[in-house]
Formats: structure tokens, sequence, C-alpha cells
């Protein structure tokens, strides 16, 4: 079977950059283009040429490279139809259902509101990869600025119901902070605990902490544990809506 070669690279000022790479069909695709000048370097690197721009919203730190990427290789924008018009140089637009082939493998396409009302995510599931953007991160969640909580809150949803070995590919190393965060809210929660240490010394070390797993995610992340009975209580809100719940972790994490 085919490898999906993924290739990850710290770009702007906490973006990440990431590049996959279909060697069967010797085709290529930035998820997103937060910086054009670091995407050309990546791609130097590994001796890619750039054949597709994935990308998962408008805002600039994803959408910023662009143009000087499709000028200087003639790549093909993918991005979110409820977006198109904010896109620069779009030339698909895809959402919730829609699926197309990158060289030998199928993309999925998943509508996940609210960080933008128009964010999607791509999934690949034979290989077992999600780029999320800025909906899920690790031990965290994207802020919600164009959409609300409900909305927010069907969109993680969606990724809670990936396989749990699906490894996750997110737009920003909020890592470290997202963890102190979540020790606010969990703090009894052993596997975060642990995680967070294992986090520290990544930091420490220089590493990325990402990717991450729907798995992992789904054992240390608050945001996607508002049916915890210990994070209702301290809340104060236990019975209500998981999404209400998720709402205040989200307006707490917006205070912090």
């Amino acid at each position: 079977m085919a490898k999906l070669e993924i290739e990850q690279f710290p770009c702007l000022s906490d973006n990440f950059g990431v590049l996959i790479h279909d060697a069967a069909a010797n085709v290529t695709a930035s998820i997103d283009a937060p910086d054009a000048d670091a995407v050309h370097r990546a791609l130097e690197d590994r001796g890619w040429r750039l054949s597709h721009i994935l990308t998962t919203h408008h805002h600039a730190d994803h959408t910023g490279g662009n143009l000087a990427l499709k000028s200087a290789t003639g790549c093909k924008i993918i991005g979110p139809r409820a977006e198109q018009a904010k896109i620069p140089g779009i030339d698909e637009a895809v959402g919730q259902g829609d699926s197309f082939h990158f060289g030998t493998f199928e993309m999925r396409v998943i509508d996940t509101p609210g960080h933008t009302t128009g964010h999607i995510t791509y999934w690949c599931p034979t290989a077992g990869v999600a780029f999320a953007g800025d909906t899920l991160f690790a031990i965290g969640c994207g802020r919600v600025i164009e959409g609300n909580a409900q909305m927010m809150w069907q969109s993680l949803q969606k990724l809670m119901a990936l396989p749990r070995d699906t490894v996750v590919y997110c737009g920003h190393e909020y890592t470290q902070a997202n963890a102190r965060f979540a020790l606010t809210i969990e703090p009894e929660n052993e596997a975060l605990k642990a995680r967070a240490q294992e986090v520290d010394q990544l930091r420490a070390a220089g590493k990325p902490t990402l990717p991450t797993t729907i798995g992992l995610e789904l054992a240390t992340n608050p945001f996607l544990r508002p049916n915890v009975p210990a994070i209702q209580e301290r809340l104060g809100m236990v019975g209500r809506p998981d999404w209400q719940i998720f709402g205040e972790i989200r307006e707490r994490k917006n205070r912090g």
C-alpha cells in the first residue's frame, strides 16, 4: 500500500506548516500556507514539488502564502465552500460529505465550523490522519470567533467520532499553555497530569508536541470531556447539556 509521507515544520510565531506527499503519484500538498518562504524551504529540504494547497479556513495565518506559492508552482488550491470568497487563489471549493483524490489517497471533507463559520477538516481514512486546522488542538480547541459554542461542540463531536488511532495535525503549538489550563478544569485526571509533564519535557528540549491522536485527546482534553462528573461538579453545571459545559470551559480559557 502507498504511504502518505508527512513533514511538519514550525512557521510564523506559533503556527505549524504541514506537507503531505504521495510518492507513487508524485504529488505534494501543503495543509494551509501560513508562510510561503517556510513552505518553500520545507519543499526544498525534501525535494518535493508543490501540487496542492488544502486550506482549512480563511484566516491570514493559514492563507498568507497562497498566492505566492501558486504563482511559483501553479499548485491547485482547495478550500471551504462556505468561505470561498475569502480564500486567496482558490480553485476548488469543498464541504461536508465531499471527497477528492490526492494521488492514490482519498481525502474526505468534514465541516467543522465554530472558529470560523466555514472551517473544514481534511480526513484521510486509509492513512489514518486528519488535518484539523484551528478546530482541535492538543489538549485544547480553537477560540470560537465566528460561530457559537453549540456549533463548535457539534464540530468537535464529529472529530471525536473518528477512529481513536487517527493521527491529528493541528494549526498551532499551544499545547503547554493548554495543559496548564486543562489542569485547572480536571486536576484529578492522571492521564492529563502525565501528559502535561511530557509536554513540558518536549518543549524544554525544543521539540513539537504534535501530532496528537483522537484517543489521546478523548482521555486528556477537557474540551472533549464535558460529560465527566468531576468536571461538571467543579463548574457547578451537573446535568447541563454538554455544549453548555463546553461553552463554559471555552469562556474560562478565554479569560485565562
